[in-house]
């Protein structure tokens, strides 16, 4: 079963608000996520543009989400580490946290949110990229989920 992820922010397949972006406040939105499956033991996120000129560009890693989470308020802070003891990632950009979407004018660009359901609790330092933090799901995924926004910086 495919999870169901969510937000107030914005409509599947349709633009995310200049709020989110670096063109505006720069904060993450909130997501809310349902349908997960049994045994999950903690999630992962990650956000990526896959329109990017050199390549995916990684715009948020977070996991260790507790497995009780249904959701990320927005404007989650850009520690390292969460009260909730999720962990933050290091984006393309090298920052930890949300890395808001400001592509280069032209073209609108597609930004991933993807929910991992992971069958443990990954064991990875703040200072990971999305290449560890992939290498370190594989074989725990339950059950995944996205939802895809637009964004065209004018």
């Amino acid at each position: 079963m495919e999870i169901t992820v969510t937000s107030t922010a914005f409509m599947p397949g349709k633009p995310i608000p200049v709020k989110y972006t670096g063109q505006g406040e720069n904060i993450s939105p909130d997501l809310f996520w349902r349908d997960t499956p049994d045994g999950v033991v903690s999630f992962a996120l990650i956000c990526d543009d896959p329109d990017a000129p050199a390549g995916t560009w990684v715009h948020w890693t977070i996991w260790s989400i507790p497995a009780t989470s249904r959701g990320l308020a927005q404007g989650v802070p850009a520690n390292a580490s969460l009260s909730d003891g999720s962990v933050q990632g290091i984006t393309s950009a090298g920052t930890s946290g949300y890395h808001g979407p400001m592509p280069p004018r032209g073209n609108a660009h597609r930004y991933y949110f993807r929910i991992y359901a992971l069958d443990t609790v990954l064991s990875l330092p703040a200072s990971a990229n999305r290449a560890q933090l992939d290498a370190a799901m594989k074989g725990h995924v339950l059950s995944q989920g996205q939802l895809m926004g637009t964004y065209q910086r004018q």
